[in-house]
């Protein structure tokens, strides 16, 4: 397989994510009915055919969506699943659920990966002058110690808008700010050197989708925008792990 074969091949969903969206499914379907309790681990990991650690890292996901509720001793019990309103499911997101943001990261990258490459061969100067305008404002919120989100979404929206397709801006703006969701998902104040490594190596990422977006390689581009939002689906994915 080439390279770029290699690269545009769809990622490969995970076991824990199959689990996840089936128990999801029973759940708000209305399968397994609230109060009900779930099978035990020896039960579902034969159900499903995968180890007892997939079986708990989609239990642990679960909770986190508030769809189970582990109760010592007992067992593990379904919750109630809010309540969505049909117009806009697809944008319904709890940005505090951290498998509602995988999901959407996931949807952004089948989104933002081709507007990169359209912003290279459709953008105006005064276009990439708004994205860097935007990386520049994200740099200094972040060396003066603010939070980034609003920029970090601008600089997004930029890019969109350099499409010169108003739908990719449209998409991002019913997202809003559950397109950059890190200030919603803290529980407690990082660790400032954590924090910085962390922003140091997002606005690195950004960086490079700029440089190549400037230079209107569009190939480079792509692959920049899907490296930072895998790397995003990475780092939620170990906070995922972490609760």
């Amino acid at each position: 397989m080439s390279n770029n074969a290699a690269r545009n091949a769809p990622r490969k969903v995970s076991l824990t994510e199959k689990v996840i969206a089936s128990l999801r499914h029973e759940i708000e379907s209305g399968m397994r009915t609230p109060g009900s309790k779930l099978p035990t681990e020896p039960v579902l990991t034969e159900q499903f055919g995968v180890s007892r650690t997939v079986v708990r890292e989609a239990i642990a996901a679960l909770k986190a969506d508030g769809l189970l509720e582990p109760r010592q001793g007992a067992g593990v019990f379904v919750l109630a699943p809010s309540p969505r309103k049909l117009g806009s499911a697809i944008f319904a997101v709890d940005s505090a659920q951290i498998s509602d943001v995988l999901e959407i990261l996931e949807l952004r990258m089948a989104v933002e990966i081709e507007a990169a490459g359209l912003a290279c061969a459709r953008s105006s100067a005064a276009q990439q002058a708004k994205i860097y305008e935007a990386l520049q404002e994200m740099t200094d919120q972040f060396e003066r110690g603010n939070p980034t989100e609003k920029a970090d979404f601008e600089f997004h929206r930029a890019i969109a808008d350099a499409t010169n397709n108003r739908r990719y801006v449209e998409f991002l703006e019913h997202l809003g700010d559950k397109t950059i969701p890190r200030a919603q998902l803290r529980r407690r104040p990082p660790e400032v050197e954590d924090q910085k490594n962390y922003m140091q190596k997002i606005l690195a990422e950004h960086h490079r989708i700029f440089d190549a977006i400037a230079a209107r390689d569009a190939e480079t581009a792509r692959t920049a925008m899907r490296e930072h939002l895998s790397q995003s689906q990475a780092r939620y994915q170990s906070l995922l792990r972490q609760r």
